[in-house]
């Protein structure tokens, strides 16, 4: 079986990413505040939130982010 480079890694609510270009405000990190046919996310700098679609996230996405110990994960 060959691997579907357009299939995105498994995300959850509230993981933190780092895209390849930095938002016009100067912030690479982004949280995912909605999951579906397109993907939400918001500029952990400047609060700015933006839909893409699965296929285009996944070409901007440089690398997910480790949850930080104290803040706690989402709620299901």
């Amino acid at each position: 079986m060959r691997y579907n480079p357009y299939v995105l890694p498994d995300l959850q609510l509230d993981d933190r990413l780092r895209l390849r270009k930095p938002h016009p405000c100067g912030g690479y990190e982004w949280k995912v505040v909605r999951l579906g046919a397109d993907i939400g996310i918001e500029c952990l700098t400047c609060g700015h939130r933006v839909l893409l679609t699965r296929r285009e996230l996944n070409h901007r996405i440089k690398k997910i982010l480790p949850q930080p110990e104290n803040e706690p994960p989402a709620k299901e």
